[in-house]
């Protein structure tokens, strides 16, 4: 491939939800752009970016595939995203390091719970944004059904550049309503110039008139400009739009196929024409040696070098492949360069630009560009290149909360290092799960952003590392706690034939409020315990704390108040006060009432309102408690707070009870009393998995 200029690339990403076409529109850009001979399927396992055998056996986008092609004189980038929120960790990423987002919209599906999703990670990344309608040759397909839902939800600053000819399969090519110039397309997206229909004629003039106010109302010049002549030429509707996406006032709605190439010319025209370069953003901000000083980097091939490493791929016999966005400068095979993030040093290797799995050898990657290289020694996703002696970082990749968590044990006895060591290679490609051994509840649990996640990453590290696992139902950490109050008085007294024990403690037990914890007081006048056995008492509480007499739990919210006592001045001993408070302490949780404690957690469930009879039937069966609705966008989002012994696989039940329409996240709240009807089955639950442990 010829070189480029910053000026020349754009970088986009297609986002959108499940089952939009995204990986088939990249598939008609690619052969557009002649990367490709023909048009790949995903139910074949033959389009270039779903390569792996996971995405090819499930025939699903599961990770970012990073794409590219020449169109004209520019080089586009594309990177095509899954649209499962299951792997919501891999729009993180991209969405950093590209410069528009495309946002695939099915004329089948509608605005979705996945627009909504790419539409917030786009604001949040404040990317420059354009909607593509894909299918529009589907039977009842109406691509201006689809402007209108558009214009209701987003205002009307969506404003389409292109009309189909015909809607549904009857669709014969496209307008462009800035000329009126229509078009037919060859196989291989080839354009011919055809005759408009008359019957389009209105509809095209009332969008060009909306499109050039639009574009006016961007600059104040052009507005002035607009009202004293009520026209722009053609230079300044371009420039007005181009300003208008940059500054996120302005949002292109292009039609398109995705099965075949028609239409995907139009797209790259507009990319090139309109989605700002690298060097129109300069968004990077960057920290200097962990200071709070704020500088930003340009994308100047010239300036001092800087990169971000927004993937990595491991696969056998390749090594870590690292995907990387040059920031600034410029990078070739043999720079030494010094990961900041991980206070090391690297040289890149062999350079390479990427059509999915395949790599081709380039000499140089300028500022703005995206390519790869491999085998840096220590350098994983989300790290900071730069040349030796600069301290500079750029932001961390902050990823979603995991709403999932499984139990996970290796399929071998004793291969637990094997199966740990696998999980690690994996986290450095995809930081978005989390792997911890908990050892209040003895197991090694596995937390993602649902079940499809958790399942590929079994996939493969069976596959990658030839480790397998067990998958189970995690255990809960309940807690123990007392609704009442007692005073307790115990004496700790052994005589074994020489020296002797003795500590001798009153105490009172009283509740904390919830999230309270522990508290000790220490109310002793008059010397009736020495100053040097009151840590004693404390410690042999806290040790006791750890299990509490109804099922074994720790301890919580409990304030204790250490206020008499007696010792001797020859048997008393810090152990035998340690054994006192710890009797002690038992025998007043006992008789203050013990109740058992659930983690309990707020749950946000965001679904068309169609399902929302469903949704609160369901979390009222889960024992969720209701606190609110509210809209957002043309769906709902119900607030709840439910149990985590509710929660299990919650993310695959919400998929089947919403057609994949629904999505959901949990944040941790509090801990909460388990009604009495339900606490006897917890408490034997967990009493029988504890005597299984040992």
């Amino acid at each position: 491939m010829k070189s480029f200029t910053t000026d020349q690339i754009r970088n986009v990403a297609l986002f959108g939800h499940q089952g939009a076409g995204k990986t088939m529109l990249t598939e008609s850009m690619l052969l557009c752009m002649g990367e490709t001979n023909r048009i790949g399927t995903v139910e074949e396992g033959t389009t270039v970016s779903d390569y792996s055998p996971e995405e090819i056996d499930r025939n699903n986008s599961i990770q970012t595939s990073v794409m590219h092609g020449a169109w004209k004189n520019y080089k586009i980038n594309i990177l095509d995203l899954p649209g499962f929120a299951d792997f919501a960790g891999e729009w993180t990423g991209a969405a950093t390091v590209v410069d528009t987002a495309l946002i695939v919209i099915s004329t089948v599906g509608g605005i979705e719970v996945g627009t909504e999703r790419s539409w917030s990670q786009a604001v949040l990344k404040n990317l420059p944004r354009f909607f593509l309608v894909s299918k529009i040759d589907r039977e009842n397909a109406s691509y201006s059904n689809i402007v209108d839902r558009l214009q209701e939800r987003f205002g009307p600053r969506a404003v389409p550049l292109y009309w189909p000819i015909g809607e549904g399969p009857g669709n014969r090519g496209v307008v462009n309503i800035l000329t009126g110039q229509s078009y037919s397309f060859d196989d291989r997206g080839k354009p011919q110039k055809i005759d408009t229909p008359a019957e389009l004629e209105s509809v095209i003039e009332t969008w060009k008139n909306r499109i050039v106010e639009a574009a006016a109302e961007t600059d104040d010049a052009l507005l002035e400009k607009f009202f004293d002549a009520g026209e722009l030429t053609a230079d300044e509707i371009h420039q007005g739009i181009k300003s208008g996406v940059l500054s996120g006032e302005l949002f292109p709605i292009l039609p398109s196929v995705g099965t075949t190439a028609m239409a995907a010319c139009t797209i790259l025209d507009a990319i090139t024409d309109y989605a700002p370069s690298p060097s129109d953003r300069n968004e990077w901000i960057a920290t200097e040696d962990g200071s709070d000083k704020k500088i930003v980097l340009k994308a100047d091939p010239k300036a001092p070098f800087a990169a971000f490493v927004f993937k990595t791929v491991s696969e056998p016999h390749v090594g870590e492949l690292s995907i990387f966005r040059v920031v600034s400068g410029t990078a070739h095979a043999g720079l030494d360069v010094s990961n900041t993030t991980r206070q090391t040093s690297e040289r890149l290797g062999q350079l390479s630009i990427l059509n999915g799995k395949n790599r081709e050898d380039t000499a140089e990657l300028v500022a703005g560009d995206i390519g790869a290289t491999v085998k840096l020694k220590d350098t994983h996703t989300g790290n900071t290149l730069v040349e030796p002696k600069s301290k500079l970082m750029l932001p961390i990749l902050v990823f979603p909360e995991p709403v999932m968590r499984e139990a996970i044990s290796p399929k071998v006895e004793g291969e637990d290092e094997k199966m740990a060591a696998g999980l690690h290679r994996l986290h450095e490609e995809d930081p978005s799960f989390r792997l911890e051994v908990d050892a209040e509840i003895h197991q090694t649990l596995l937390y993602g952003q649902g079940e499809m996640q958790l399942e590929i990453l079994v996939a493969k590290l069976k596959r990658k590392f030839s480790s397998e696992i067990i998958r189970e139902e995690p255990r809960i950490a309940y807690r123990e706690t007392i609704r009442g109050k007692a005073e307790v008085h115990y004496k700790h007294k052994k005589q074994s034939g020489g020296r002797g024990q003795l500590g001798d403690v009153h105490i009172r037990v009283s509740p904390l409020p919830r999230g309270g914890g522990y508290e000790f007081v220490d109310s002793i006048v008059g010397g009736a315990i020495p100053g040097k056995f009151i840590p004693s008492v404390d410690k042999g509480i806290r040790e006791s704390m750890d299990k509490g007499p109804l099922a074994g739990c720790k301890i919580v919210d409990v304030r204790v108040e250490l206020h008499d006592g007696s010792y001797h001045s020859v048997d008393s001993s810090d152990l035998a006060f340690k054994i006192a408070g710890s009797m002690a302490f038992r025998d007043g949780i006992l008789k203050a009432t013990p109740v058992l404690l659930e983690p309990i957690y707020d749950v946000e469930v965001v679904v068309p309102e169609d399902f929302m009879g469903d949704i609160m039937g369901d979390l009222s069966s889960r024992r969720g408690k209701i606190q609110g609705m509210e809209a957002e966008g043309p769906f709902q989002k119900v607030k709840a707070q439910v149990p985590l012994s509710s929660l299990y696989k919650y993310s695959s039940d919400l998929r089947s009870m919403t057609q994949g329409r629904g999505h959901h996240t949990r944040m941790y709240s509090h801990y909460e009393e388990v009604p009495r009807e339900i606490a006897a089955k917890i408490q034997a639950e967990v009493l029988k998995s504890k005597a299984e442990e040992k």
